[in-house]
């Protein structure tokens, strides 16, 4: 019996609503996941630059937001580590399991109150989420090894675990943090995660075989004990540098290390690129739809570096100058972050409609024209901020229908660009580069959300004056970046070599 034939026996014996009964169990597993992260989202700014005596940490706001955006573009790039060890080494119900064990243990560590024990608590939820966000899609994929529409349908299923999660978390998270203090707040998401845990250990059974093995077969026993190696080395040097880090014998300035992270990631997706147009063998055709991989590349770290002010300088404004007094209750600022989940929810059909009834008609957009219009609706609701900011500088505090506008148009823009972000990649790459192509996906994430970190640190408290400006810069960013892909769309529509 082959590897795909058991799986579906497996997995796929046990149905509900025409789906593997085991996409339940990765559903409520992400579900939990992703109430913890964005739960914990919700608070971390905000948390980290609230005075020592409101049980803050009392950083300042350029180095907080710096620490926002490594955390946020550390998960993405540790996704990359944590396929590669489910592929290769324990497979990816084994990486769901540990990733969850120490998300757990990390939010955890946040709830303690040590500042220095916190910043660790960081780090090991930064291990725990790379090694369970790559592997549970994986999982959700081998559960359809016919692939098809049934697939699609079942990541549609999936995505919407993603953001109930999301949409839960950043709603209950911030109240308890609100009503019973930051560290109470912590411990939340740490619940949350232990409840995904719990779940997927009672359940897992109907998973079958699928990501109980390494994706990559027939490894040697050498490569399985170098791999080994690099991952304890890891593990090990980074273990050294975080008690060396906690202990005083090492300063890390965030800010510093902020900009420095981002310069390498630029230089490594640039040598990436470099060696697959100029020394990877490969044809004309091939060359040219590098071209439109490396112009999605870029298109998709200018929106993330806009998109993600969510959880950094938008969530400032909405605790400093919005007035969120409803019926007589203050609502705790991380609250709006569930905006975008909610929008998400309700408007995914909308959005899918919309494309299809395009492709009908046959004026389906092309990948370039999403990202272009998703860039554009990006900038259109920082344009909405720009005025906004301008009743703050005025001395007012102003509604929370402004972010709620700019939250709307944000996530209009991820519908154009996020779900066609990896399937894009994965067409154009050249067949032998395909994984590493997903990987560079996962990569200009990171950079836009390092990107959105340094933009969120230019915003001064102490100069509201400033900010319209530096929203109507973020304005421009977008519109600018959605002009210039609408602008390659023709060319680019060549070089696709009939890629849709």
């Amino acid at each position: 019996m082959s590897e795909a034939t058991t799986v579906v026996s497996n997995a796929s014996s046990r149905e509900f609503f025409g789906h593997p009964r085991g996409l339940a169990t990765l559903f409520f597993t992400e579900m939990w996941e992703r109430f913890t992260y964005y739960g914990m989202r919700a608070i971390l700014v905000l948390f980290l630059v609230a005075s020592i005596q409101d049980g803050g940490l009392g950083i300042d706001d350029k180095t907080g937001n710096s620490i926002y955006g490594l955390y946020i573009s550390g998960t993405y790039l540790l996704s990359l580590a944590g396929g590669w060890i489910a592929d290769r080494l324990i497979g990816a119900q084994k990486a769901v399991l540990w990733g969850g064990a120490l998300i757990t243990i990390g939010n955890g560590c946040l709830a303690v109150g040590s500042s220095q024990i916190f910043f660790l608590g960081l780090v090991i939820i930064l291990f725990g989420t790379g090694l369970l966000k790559p592997n549970i899609s994986a999982i959700v994929a081998q559960l359809y090894p016919e692939g098809g529409s049934r697939r699609d349908a079942g990541f549609s299923i999936f995505y919407m675990g993603i953001n109930t999660g999301a949409f839960l978390g950043s709603t209950i998270v911030p109240i308890v943090a609100h009503n019973y203090g930051w560290h109470m707040g912590f411990a939340a998401p740490a619940l949350g995660m232990l409840f995904g845990i719990f779940q997927f250990l009672a359940t897992r059974h109907y998973l079958g075989q699928a990501g109980v093995a390494p994706g990559i077969q027939n490894v040697s026993e050498s490569s399985t004990r170098n791999a080994w190696t690099a991952v304890i080395v890891f593990t090990l040097l980074s273990i050294a540098i975080a008690m060396a880090t906690i202990l005083g014998y090492v300063q890390l300035n965030a800010v510093t290390l902020l900009t420095a992270s981002f310069w390498a990631m630029v230089v490594f997706a640039a040598g990436y690129f470099l060696y697959l147009l100029a020394f990877a063998g490969l044809d004309a055709v091939e060359r040219k739809r590098v071209l439109v991989m490396i112009a999605l590349f870029i298109a998709c770290a200018m929106f993330w570096a806009g998109y993600e002010q969510t959880g950094a300088s938008l969530n400032l404004f909405a605790d400093r100058y919005t007035d969120r007094h409803i019926f007589g209750w203050e609502m705790p600022a991380g609250v709006m972050q569930n905006i975008n989940p909610m929008f998400i929810i309700i408007f995914s059909p909308v959005f899918a409609a919309i494309w299809i009834q395009l492709g009908k008609r046959n004026m389906d957009l092309t990948s370039p024209a999403k990202f272009a219009v998703g860039l554009v609706f990006m900038g259109v609701g920082f344009l909405v901020m720009y005025f906004a900011s301008q009743y703050v500088v005025a001395g007012n505090k102003v509604m929370p229908t402004w972010l709620i506008f700019t939250f709307m148009f944000h996530t209009f823009g991820e519908l154009c660009l996020s779900p066609v972000g990896l399937s894009s990649m994965s067409k154009l790459a050249p067949a032998r580069f395909v994984g590493q192509a997903l990987g560079v996906w996962f990569l200009a994430t990171a950079i836009g959300n390092n990107l959105a970190g340094q933009i969120a640190g230019e915003f001064d408290a102490s100069n509201v004056a400033a900010m319209p400006q530096q929203y109507l810069n973020i304005f421009w960013w977008g519109i600018i970046g959605g002009a210039a892909m609408f602008a390659i769309t023709p060319a680019a529509r060549k070089w696709l070599g009939g890629v849709k």
